[in-house]
């Protein structure tokens, strides 16, 4: 089942990655639906990720955190090729190959907040599809912020 453009914008809007100094994605990523993550009682943030058979997306293709910190992502390739996931890490990037129908998971640690792209970056995959993001919600750690007046929020 394919989202129509309305549908997609609605949930572009409902999640609040539509309108600019928000978390704005809006319609950078063209396929694809919006997933979210479901924080553990471990304080684990988990979430699933499929790649479907003979379409070159991930689903969803949006995944969006409420604050940064330690990631499950459990990536399942229900196509008939191979892929290779490239995944964002905090000073070291993770690498999961998928052969056809094959499910791997990756601990990842990102300190957000922010927009994290990951991909696969087999064959024909750069070129057609395959980038996705995970959008991490939050305030800026004291470390990273900036010596400024505040600044006005959306």
């Amino acid at each position: 089942m394919t989202a129509t453009d309305s549908d997609r914008e609605s949930e572009l809007h409902a999640a609040g990655l539509d309108g600019q100094n928000r978390t704005a994605l809006g319609r950078l990523l063209g396929t694809g639906g919006i997933g979210y993550a479901e924080e553990g009682s471990d304080g684990v943030m988990r979430a699933t990720v499929r790649i479907p058979e003979d379409q070159l997306v991930w689903e969803p293709s949006i995944l969006v955190f409420p604050h940064g910190g330690e990631i499950e992502l459990t990536l399942i390739n229900d196509d008939k090729n191979t892929h290779c996931a490239v995944l964002p890490n905090n000073g070291d990037p993770k690498i999961i190959w998928m052969v056809n129908h094959s499910k791997g998971t990756a601990r990842l640690n990102l300190g957000g907040p922010g927009t994290y792209y990951y991909g696969s970056t087999t064959g024909n995959d750069e070129g057609r599809g395959l980038t996705a993001a995970l959008v991490f919600g939050g305030e800026v750690p004291d470390s990273a912020k900036l010596d400024r007046p505040p600044q006005p929020r959306p």
